[in-house]
Order: structure tokens, then C-alpha cells, then sequence
């Protein structure tokens, strides 16, 4: 979740790429770096990648599909959008109930091979379980995520428990984790929800405050010889992506002043950044994206570092 109008839209054309110190996983596509699995790096060091068309595309919020021909990731699958009131000067209402809606779902998804949970928060996490099922995609997050997916009775067989570290291949794809932290504001430094559920299943969520926030991951997503850094809030953790070299990334708006601005400083510079989690999620997603007013910050921030900045509408894809 990240808080605070307006609405731009950008492209990428597609073109070719050098990564830094990498290697090619069984069954991945492209050249992948190590560097995630304790590998030594070489920054200095470039090998060229074969680049196949990645298309992304936007279902609001963090949620996003990532194709590469047949290979389908997503990222916090949230297509419900119950309303909230997050964004209104009273904020949520944190007795909102809880539901997920297949006939929205299916609207729009139709296949993954794997979702990556980023927390635990309502806006990120109840619709995973029916796209789990009706996917059989390999759900990834940690021991609280899981835990209230579970609750939610996601199939448990496809669920797989990551902390931060892990190097994933996947047919078509490669996935690594990274520990991060939770965007957090106002006077006391705060975000809605905080706390863990490990050990027991706990009982179903039932409101949106039994969504915990659960701890915060991050993702380097290599697909088509493309590296995309997921980050579904500004929060980040500067020890883990130190020097990280991607081409693309997944960047919201929001959290402690200067933010965006260290994260640009701690990873290796970056073409495009992408902006996410930018919209106000009470209102429609099949009609045009409404900036609940963090946009422009996150724009400024990026534009100084000289990447090129990138909003995409409401269903809307690119190709890089």
C-alpha cells in the first residue's frame, strides 16, 4: 500500500541490452546475473543477451502481467478493488471486508507461471489464491504471505516460501529475491497493518486489518534477456540492492522524502523506470488512472538521474 492526480503515458522501444556479470540458468531465457545467489560480480564486464519482446501490462496498483511469447509472471494480482476509502482524507475504514470477485478476475487473467507476492496488505493480496488455482502458477512470498494465503485457502502445494537470497530458474524465466522494506510516512514513520503471522495458519482475513503487511520483499524479474526490478512500495533496503544492475524498473511513488532518489543511488544507473502503485485504487480500472497525487515526485526524482520516466494507463501494455 502507498499513499497521498494526473496521468501520462509513456512507451519503450524495444532495443538491444548488455547485464552485468551473468550467467545462463537451465531453462531460463536471455543471460541472468548470479548476484542475488552470493556469485561474484564483475561490474565492469558486459555479455551481449538476445532480446525477445517483453510486454507489460498494467491491472493497477502493483499488479502486472510480464509476458515474454509464452511465459507469464505476475506481480501482486489485485483486480477486485474493493472500495476502501484509502485515499480520502479519513483513509481506510480498516472494518472494509475483505472479498474477491472471480468474474472480475477473469476479465483479465487467463494464464501465469508464476505470481510473486510482494506483502501481505489488502490491496496486494486477496485475489491471489483463485488466480493460483485457476493458473496452477507457482505462488512466491514469505512465511507470512503464505500463511495467510493459506488462511484464504490457496492451494498449498503450489505455494513456495522465499526470505531474500533466493535464485530461481524457471522455465522461460529467472527469478531473485531480495529482502525490502514497507514505504512508511507521516510524523511517526508509520504504514497501515504492520505485524507477522508465522507459525499456525491464522484464522481466515475477514477485513482488510487481518491483512497484514507481513514483511516486504522485492523481485528481479529476467525474462527475454530483460531485468526488471519489482518494488511494490518506495521502501527498499539500500544493503541488498547495492549496485543490483537492471535495465528496468518497477518504482512507486510515496514514503520518506528522497526516497526514489537513494534507491536511483544505490543501484547501478537505470534506463527506464516505470512508474506503479501510482492510482487510486477506489475508482475503476477500465476507466482512465487517477493519481492519488505522488506522481509528480516520483517523476522529478527520476527525470534528475537522467533514466527515462514511464507511466502506462489503466490496461494499458508496452514492449520493451
Amino acid at each position: 500500500m502507498t499513499q497521498g492526480r494526473g496521468k501520462a503515458v509513456g512507451s519503450v522501444g524495444r532495443r538491444g541490452l548488455l547485464v552485468g556479470a551473468a550467467a545462463t540458468a537451465a531453462g531460463a531465457a536471455g543471460v541472468v546475473s548470479l548476484r542475488a545467489a552470493g556469485a561474484a560480480t564483475d561490474a565492469d564486464r558486459t555479455v551481449a543477451v538476445d532480446r525477445k519482446p517483453v510486454v507489460m501490462t498494467w491491472w493497477g496498483n502493483h499488479a502486472w502481467e510480464i509476458r515474454c511469447g509464452k511465459y507469464v509472471v505476475l506481480t501482486d494480482p489485485w483486480l477486485t478493488r474493493f472500495k476502501t476509502g484509502t485515499y480520502t482524507p479519513a483513509g481506510a475504514d480498516p472494518a472494509t471486508k475483505v472479498v474477491s470477485q472471480p468474474e472480475v478476475i477473469d476479465r483479465y487473467v487467463s494464464q501465469a507461471d508464476a505470481i510473486l507476492v510482494h506483502h501481505g496488505h489488502y490491496d496486494h493480496l486477496p485475489d491471489v489464491p483463485y488466480i493460483a488455482r485457476r493458473t496452477k502458477a507457482t505462488v512466491l512470498g514469505n512465511e507470512t504471505h503464505l500463511n495467510l494465503l493459506r488462511a484464504l485457502r490457496a492451494p498449498a502445494d503450489q505455494l513456495s516460501q522465499v526470505s531474500g537470497g533466493e535464485y530461481l530458474p524457471f522455465d522461460g524465466f529467472t527469478i531473485e529475491v531480495f529482502r525490502s522494506v514497507h514505504s512508511c510516512g507521516g510524523k511517526r514513520h508509520q504504514f497501515a497493518y504492520p505485524g507477522t503471522r508465522p507459525g499456525a495458519v491464522p484464522p481466515k482475513p475477514r477485513t482488510i486489518a487481518d491483512l497484514v503487511e507481513g514483511g516486504t520483499l522485492a523481485y528481479v524479474i529476467t525474462i527475454g534477456g530483460l531485468r526488471i526490478l519489482s518494488l511494490s512500495t518506495a521502501g527498499f533496503d539500500p544493503v541488498s540492492l547495492r549496485d543490483l544492475q537492471v535495465d528496468v524498473v518497477l518504482a512507486a511513488p510515496g514514503g520518506e522524502p528522497g526516497v526514489t532518489d537513494r534507491l536511483l543511488q544505490t543501484i547501478k544507473p537505470v534506463k527506464t523506470v516505470i512508474a506503479t502503485h501510482w492510482d487510486d485504487f477506489d475508482q475503476p480500472l477500465d476507466k482512465p488512472a487517477v493519481d492519488w497525487g505522488g506522481l509528480s515526485k516520483l517523476r522529478a526524482s527520476v527525470e534528475a538521474t537522467g533514466s527515462a520516466f514511464t507511466v502506462v494507463d489503466h490496461l494499458q501494455s508496452i514492449t520493451l
